[in-house]
């Protein structure tokens, strides 16, 4: 059975080598130089080794056609990039509301929360992220797993502490996760501040330039 499978799989991946072979550019180019080279042999240039002739412009048309290319991957713009970081957000918010925290890890958990949201509130600076692509997978990582996973590991080991008290509290643990994740957002902010700081320096120097020009 397998090697029947195996050989039924081979057949078919050879069937779709010929099949784009027959439908390339290279095939279809060969064949109208092969069968200018018929027309010839027909009208009697070649004589007996008109199939020679017809053979020998099928193999120059054939290599002198263009390769065939692949089209380029299509990947989404930095706006609907955003746009779905966007809606990312809002099933976290959903879901962050639907849990219950210590005042704390809540207290860290709603600056972070904030943070994201003026991030991602559609104006300027969510154009100036939209630019940074390693800003918008930073905060995509964060919003689609980290949070979540923070929280949800804490309602975990919280149900183990009550049966197998001691150690370190998952409460300590949850905000030492959310701190190392807010620094991370202001990582990013001021990265996204220094870059609309730069282009405020770069267009100063160019009115200074065409001033004194």
């Amino acid at each position: 059975m397998a090697t029947s499978r195996a050989s039924g799989a081979a057949g078919r991946a050879l069937g779709r080598r010929v099949l784009g072979y027959v439908e390339s550019g290279k095939n279809l180019a060969g064949s109208a130089c092969g069968v200018a080279g018929l027309g010839l042999g027909l009208a009697g240039v070649g004589g007996s080794y008109w199939p020679v002739v017809v053979a020998g412009l099928y193999g120059a048309g054939a290599l002198i056609a263009p390769p065939q290319t692949v089209a380029a991957p299509l990947y989404p713009d930095a706006a609907e990039q955003l746009g779905v970081v966007r809606e990312d957000f809002g099933r976290l918010r959903a879901y962050l509301a639907e849990v219950d925290l210590p005042p704390a890890a809540g207290g860290k958990l709603a600056e972070l929360v904030e943070l994201y949201g003026a991030l991602l509130d559609p104006g300027w600076v969510a154009d100036a992220l939209a630019a940074d692509p390693e800003a918008v997978h930073s905060l995509s990582r964060a919003i689609r797993w980290d949070v979540p996973e923070c929280v949800d590991a804490y309602n975990r080991a919280r149900w183990w502490t009550r049966l197998t008290p001691g150690g370190e509290s998952p409460e300590r643990h949850l905000e030492r996760q959310l701190a190392v994740l807010y620094d991370e957002a202001e990582r990013v902010t001021a990265g996204l501040r220094e870059a609309e700081a730069r282009r405020q320096q770069t267009h100063t120097t160019y009115l200074e330039e065409r001033g004194r020009s």
